[in-house]
């Protein structure tokens, strides 16, 4: 848990405070009482924000997820296309979000003439969240069905290089660095550059905020990308990766036996534990510049 870094309350009787609101309140803050080495301090505390987002077809509400505020049109063209909603940017003919405060939780998008959308799929999102799924066999039949192709099978990374990524991604971390809450998402080039980093309290959301952002800048397939997300890989961020083309997937913590899985099945390149000097190669180790000097 991150420690509260805001400065303390002089006096006993002090109502909370709140940040002045903005069209897309990522922060908020409030008061808290910290305990440290038997002395008890009040402080002011940042939080990261958090409200509802609902993504609407024309006036057809499809899906509602807690998200933290900003990159909202990237959130909806990314959830759209991972989840199978769209088949690319150019399904897309306008979006658009009110800028009335009381209405800013939703994103209209409107495709274009001739579109076929998938009823099935817009029934399954409107009772459910970007981070449910279908469980087991059935989710890589329905990835398999969509006709996801595998990933760049010529992409190489060294494996010194990935040990820097989880440094650049918390060092351009800013709603962490003021609050510890949200999770991250950052796309690196072939080389390890940073590309692009997003901020969300839902590690999905983060990656369809990265994958948005790709898609609305015409970037789609991500052939020579590598994803890094901060905690655990699930199903649901591999097979948005593969949609999106990337051939690697990093994470801080431990996939899931079904991300495993996936990845096998689609020969990506899937790796746990990226913390300091060390890593765990679950799936596509082809990818990494493994050699008899490592050990292999």
């Amino acid at each position: 848990m991150t420690a509260p870094r805001k400065t303390q309350h002089r006096g006993t009787a002090q109502k909370k405070r709140r940040l002045p609101s903005t069209p897309a309140r990522r922060l908020d803050m409030t008061q808290v009482m910290e305990w440290k080495d038997g002395s008890v301090s009040k402080l002011d505390d940042y939080l990261v924000g958090e409200e509802p987002l609902e993504i609407r077809l024309g006036a057809r509400p499809i899906n509602v997820t807690m998200r933290t505020p900003g990159h909202d049109l990237e959130l909806a063209a990314g959830f759209l296309f991972t989840e199978g909603v769209i088949r690319g940017g150019d399904d897309i003919a306008r979006m658009s979000q009110p800028a009335n405060r009381q209405k800013h939780n939703v994103v209209r998008v409107n495709l274009r003439a001739g579109v076929n959308i998938d009823a099935a799929r817009l029934q399954r999102h409107f009772v459910s969240t970007s981070s449910c799924g279908l469980c087991g066999k059935t989710s890589i039949d329905a990835v398999r069905v969509r006709g996801i192709a595998r990933p760049n099978p010529g992409l190489r990374f060294a494996p010194d290089m990935l040990c820097l990524l989880p440094d650049a991604l918390r060092s351009n971390q800013t709603l962490f660095g003021r609050t510890g809450g949200p999770h991250a998402a950052g796309l690196f080039d072939a080389s390890g550059t940073l590309i692009v980093l997003r901020e969300d309290v839902g590690r999905h959301n983060a990656v369809d905020k990265v994958i948005g952002w790709a898609l609305l800048e015409d970037r789609v397939p991500l052939r020579n990308s590598v994803l890094l997300v901060s905690g655990r890989g699930s199903f649901e961020i591999v097979q948005k990766a593969l949609v999106a083309g990337i051939p690697i997937v990093a994470c801080i913590s431990a996939p899931s036996s079904l991300a495993v899985q996936l990845a096998w099945e689609f020969n990506l390149t899937l790796v746990g534990f990226l913390r300091g000097k060390r890593f765990v190669i679950y799936a596509g180790e082809q990818r990494l510049r493994l050699t008899e000097k490592n050990g292999i």
